[in-house]
């Protein structure tokens, strides 16, 4: 949690940027980044082309989902099931009718060679999800474990499913919430890598998707480094 706070604003709004983003794309949205940019920090949809209203509002969402996000791990609080609840409501405002509520009919995800959790199953596996996700975190000793343990929860959420839609950009928000709780610095899966992403969740591989968080974590920890470096540059007097 130390981390968060020392987390620089011109930072923050390059996470958010880039979470909203590819988390999108990897969803199918087709906003570009030069886009995504002008969408959240400015407001404002700059574009030579004809854009759908549901893309914008899957981007813009996420601005709202993330402040939330800084403000629950403000309190200094686990993650609690109500905060899944919310972040998902966020997420998919407009976009979805029972946003923040647990499906109502079963689901499946396609292409996929497992079965989702069923409605009558999805409060008790989620409670179990989080109770086991905060639990595991608090008694971890090494860096490493927490990764894995975070990769596995993650996995665990997408296959259970809990939501009728919005389940991959939920998951991978609430992915963050428990790494920026550890103080680590977040991970922004680029859509690029989505072939591979999709992979560890079919295969649960753990181990796999814990090495790929492991180097994301390093590389994304010098790109905090030089907005921390740009920050106290900004505030150093002059001859200093």
């Amino acid at each position: 949690m130390r981390l968060l706070k020392a987390l620089p604003k011109e930072y923050l709004d390059d996470i958010l940027v880039r979470l909203a983003h590819h988390s999108s794309a990897l969803e199918g949205n087709t906003i570009t980044l030069p886009e995504t940019i002008s969408i959240i920090l400015h407001n404002q949809v700059s574009s030579n082309r004809s854009i759908d209203l549901r893309e914008i509002y899957e981007i813009k969402n996420h601005e709202q989902a993330f402040h939330y996000l800084l403000e629950a791990l403000a309190t200094d609080e686990p993650l609690h099931l109500h905060v899944v609840k919310e972040i998902h409501s966020l997420l998919m405002d407009r976009l979805q009718y029972d946003r923040g509520q647990f499906k109502s009919i079963d689901n499946a995800i396609l292409g996929a060679d497992f079965m989702t959790a069923s409605v009558q199953e999805t409060l008790l596996l989620m409670q179990h999800w989080v109770d086991n996700l905060n639990n595991r975190l608090e008694i971890a000793t090494t860096a490493q474990e927490k990764i894995s343990i975070v990769a596995e929860a993650h996995i665990a959420f997408e296959r259970i499913h809990p939501f009728a839609d919005g389940n991959g950009r939920t998951g991978r928000m609430l992915l963050n919430y428990s790494l920026l709780e550890n103080s680590f610095p977040p991970l922004i899966i680029n859509k690029q890598d989505k072939a591979t992403y999709l992979r560890f969740l079919a295969e649960q591989d753990t181990t796999g998707f814990s090495l790929f968080i492991e180097v994301a974590l390093a590389e994304e920890q010098q790109r905090l480094q030089r907005f921390a470096n740009k920050e106290q540059q900004q505030i150093s007097p002059k001859g200093v």
